[in-house]
């Protein structure tokens, strides 16, 4: 736990890394050896992709499009690459789909910023550009999210003004993962979107309504009628057997904390009093083994 906790006080902050590398984005001319921004041209057998960068696939016809591109124009925007004096090469910090397209292009060199970064701010930074990416997914997008807030305690906040997105963009998208993983892939392979997922986070079976959404080819405002009927239904049930239906604020803690541990949570409360329950659901044996690892460090006097 200890190293986990040194590792979130290292670096120089999330809006640094960003305003650092977005000094980049402008138009450069490739020719150019070193401008104001300090861009020079390595061999490009002299830069290497991250081992850790945390994206893997990359579209074959989207690359063979960026090459045709490269091949016309040269690369517009420099890598952003840190040096390894150990061999005297250099490792891609930003870029890697632009340093795969020059290599489809047979460039012989790339434009390149050269940066110091630490093993943690190449990380941090390649799971941002990975946020970045235009062919990025809802669920890619709140898993990066959930990847920067583990490993770098970032918060939502933090996240939304470092990335210019909205607070409710952020925390929307992350309760995504509360969802079950047979509908998380559904919005992987674009089955289903994230305005319909969305509106089933919170619903008793949403794989269910999810199957009945992608086969009947629901839009989102008629999803959100037929969550409704199901919420209607299920009050109407609960008013018969003398239960009481959650309160807007219940619900509203329940989404939170799923979308903070992702993971389903349910809140009961006690009708006959303050206390109640609270369920954690975990999906295999990693999560159960997370919330085993957060209870174990409560201090032993601990009185909720």
């Amino acid at each position: 736990m200890e190293k986990k906790q040194d590792r979130k006080g290292l670096g120089r902050g999330l809006s640094a890394l960003m305003a650092d590398v977005n000094l980049l984005r402008g138009d450069v001319d490739s020719s150019d050896r070193v401008t104001g921004l300090g861009i020079t041209v390595l061999p490009i057998e002299k830069v290497f992709p991250n081992p850790n960068q945390p994206r893997r696939d990359f579209d074959p016809a989207l690359l063979e499009e960026l090459a045709a591109s490269v091949r016309a124009k040269g690369i517009i925007q420099p890598l952003v690459v840190r040096a390894i004096p150990e061999s005297g090469d250099y490792q891609i910090v930003a870029g890697e789909r632009r340093w795969r397209a020059a290599q489809m292009a047979q460039l012989h060199d790339v434009p390149v910023v050269v940066r110091v970064f630490s093993d943690d701010e190449v990380l941090e930074i390649a799971i941002i550009e990975n946020i970045q990416r235009a062919d990025l997914n809802a669920v890619e997008e709140a898993l990066g999210f959930r990847q920067l807030m583990d490993s770098f305690g970032h918060t939502q906040e933090k996240l939304a003004e470092a990335l210019s997105k909205s607070r409710s963009h952020v925390a929307n998208t992350m309760r995504l993962l509360s969802l079950p993983d047979e509908v998380l892939t559904m919005i992987r392979t674009g089955k289903l979107s994230a305005g319909h997922a969305r509106t089933l986070i919170g619903t008793p079976d949403p794989l269910a309504l999810a199957v009945k959404v992608v086969g009947a080819g629901l839009s989102v405002r008629a999803t959100e009628k037929l969550v409704r009927s199901v919420g209607m239904d299920r009050a109407g049930k609960a008013k018969r057997s003398g239960r009481e239906e959650k309160d807007a604020d219940t619900r509203a803690i329940e989404l939170d904390l799923s979308a903070n541990l992702g993971m389903s949570v349910t809140i009961d409360h006690d009708p006959s009093g303050e206390g109640g329950v609270l369920r954690l659901h975990y999906r295999n044996l990693d999560q159960l083994d997370m919330i085993c690892q957060a209870l174990s460090v409560l201090p032993r006097d601990f009185t909720p």
